[in-house]
């Protein structure tokens, strides 16, 4: 029997029983289209959290208070731990390859413009935001380079905040109160959105001395570092450390580089995005297992056909193909349509919701083709060396 002869035969067999085909190829197309849209949300879902963590440019690191490490060493020693202070913010401006240094403290407070009152989170931050964050003013400028120590009243609002408290007019060189201190507003920054929940635009930034005394801090919260480009983060960070250690007398803070952390947001994401398609992987084996039910009901019902292949001539190998082709036929044509279905849904998910992000992966559409066809000639198998063993004479008595 020719191989062209195999498939014709085969694709008849399937038109023969259409609803059976059909219903089998369903099972197949519904693992197929959960595997798209889940990988799809899941892809989507990373490659927002990584376009937040690097809307604010590159060659950064993150000074914290504290060891993230454990360490074998009492629980009294945390009293000793030596928090970071604004002189160690300027002094790591002196470091090799260090550009910009931003000190900096959050909290929350009421924020007053004449009638207007509006409680908002308060960042107290350096001069070098622009620079660092990759943020900068719509109007006006930023904080001016003053000492850490010797701050000015001056306050930057986000654009959200500005157009809050002065819907009627221009923000720049107006007065606004924040708990009892008074501030003149000398910039109002252009639009950047959210990021994991903080609403950037809904801010008010004022000098980070001026933050840690209205909210009674004696550590910063972090220190943002931009690094000059060319250089590679790794030794640039081990040069921060070196410093804060000679500072501190032990290593009592830590150090994050952008790339480490994006390097775990990605393994994290990457594994959250694999266990999604894992779930829809779970739809492909119960398809497989529709296929190798029907495949054995088909099996039982041409025994007579099987017969009659062998009593003209059919080796038995070319009877166990015939079998396998219908199975993998059957998972190919049912995964084509769970693509185009998965496809069809992530794009229209993407349209009705536009918060949710969707990016439909190719690579993972293209393994749960490949999968759906593994699994339909893995559940074909069973049957098909069924088949191919009959007894021809049998199998005809059977007919």
């Amino acid at each position: 029997m020719r191989a062209a002869d195999l498939i014709n035969h085969s694709f008849t067999a399937l038109r023969a029983g259409r609803v059976r085909s059909f219903l089998t190829m369903l099972g197949i197309a519904v693992g197929i289209a959960a595997v798209v849209v889940l990988t799809a949300v899941g892809e989507g879902v990373q490659r927002y959290v990584l376009r937040e963590f690097t809307q604010f440019g590159a060659n950064l690191i993150a000074v914290t208070p504290g060891k993230t490490e454990t360490f074998g060493v009492s629980g009294a020693m945390v009293s000793n731990v030596r928090p970071l202070s604004l002189d160690d913010a300027r002094s790591l401006e002196r470091v090799p390859g260090i550009e910009a240094v931003v000190p900096v403290v959050q909290g929350n407070a009421a924020v007053e413009a004449g009638r207007m009152s509006r409680r908002s989170m308060i960042l107290g931050v350096g001069s070098r935001v622009p620079d660092v964050w990759s943020m900068h003013p719509a109007l006006g400028r930023f904080l001016p380079s003053d000492d850490f120590t010797a701050a000015r009243g001056y306050a930057v609002l986000g654009s959200k905040m500005g157009e809050e408290l002065f819907p009627d007019r221009s923000a720049l060189g107006e007065r606004i109160r924040i708990g009892s201190e008074s501030y003149r507003v000398v910039g109002v920054m252009e639009r950047k959105g959210q990021m994991l929940g903080f609403d950037l635009d809904d801010t008010v930034y004022i000098p980070t001395s001026r933050a840690m005394a209205m909210f009674d801090r004696e550590s910063l919260m972090e220190i943002d570092l931009l690094y000059s480009a060319g250089l590679s983060s790794g030794p640039v960070a081990e040069q921060v450390k070196r410093h804060l250690k000679e500072r501190h007398g032990a290593e009592d803070f830590t150090v994050v580089t952008q790339d480490q952390m994006l390097e775990v947001l990605g393994d994290i994401l990457g594994v959250l995005t694999i266990a999604i398609g894992g779930l829809g992987g779970i739809s492909l084996l119960v398809g497989g297992v529709g296929i190798l039910t029907i495949m054995t009901i088909t099996v039982n019902e041409r025994r007579g056909e099987v017969g009659l292949l062998r009593a003209l001539g059919a080796r038995r190998r070319q009877v166990l193909i015939l079998f396998l082709l219908d199975a993998v036929t059957l998972a190919g044509v049912g995964g084509l349509i769970g693509l185009g279905l998965g496809i069809g849904l992530a794009l229209l998910a993407g349209a009705l919701l536009p918060a949710l992000p969707v990016s439909i992966s190719w690579f993972y559409a293209t393994m749960a083709e490949v999968i759906a066809l593994l699994v339909g000639l893995a559940s074909g198998v069973a049957p098909a060396m069924h088949a191919a063993r009959l007894d021809p004479v049998e199998a005809l008595r059977a007919e």
